[in-house]
């Protein structure tokens, strides 16, 4: 059922640049959310019903990344570039050295917990943006078959 996803690059892409500001005043980078992308699986709920069918996003593989996006952070915050770090972070230079030497308190279960929620509710808002976009394109009730056969 993977090739569905072949005939919807070009609509991905428009959706991409139309979802880039939500990632913007999310608590993902660019660098975060694609990789949260990455790790995300399309797929369509009830597709044999025209009226009920939808686009879900399927995150199963999601939680396995999760402790690559402080990594990422980490990366990020090496090089100057703090990305969009919450204000719930501390921020006093002593937490930034202990952070940078993994004695920081950051990245804990309930930090994990809150980027996963984050990024299922954000998967879920992107797969419901692309539905909208097929639709107003005209192409849902194709993409909608293509993926049934």
């Amino acid at each position: 059922m993977a090739h569905w996803t072949d005939s919807i690059v070009g609509d991905r892409m428009a959706v991409d640049r139309e979802f880039n500001e939500h990632v913007m005043n999310s608590q993902f980078s660019s660098q975060e959310w694609g990789l949260i992308m990455t790790a995300t699986e399309f797929e369509i709920e009830d597709a044999n019903d025209p009226e009920h069918a939808r686009i879900v996003a399927d995150t199963e593989k999601v939680p396995m990344i999760i402790p690559e996006l402080d990594n990422i952070r980490k990366q990020m915050g090496a090089m100057g570039g703090g990305g969009n770090q919450s204000s719930s972070s501390g921020g006093s230079i002593v937490d930034s050295i202990k952070g940078a030497l993994g004695l920081g308190g950051g990245g804990g279960k309930k930090d994990k917990e809150e980027k996963l929620k984050d990024a299922k509710r954000m998967t879920q808002s992107y797969a419901d943006m692309l539905q909208e976009h097929l639709e107003n394109k005209g192409t849902w009730e194709q993409v909608r078959i293509a993926y049934q056969e």
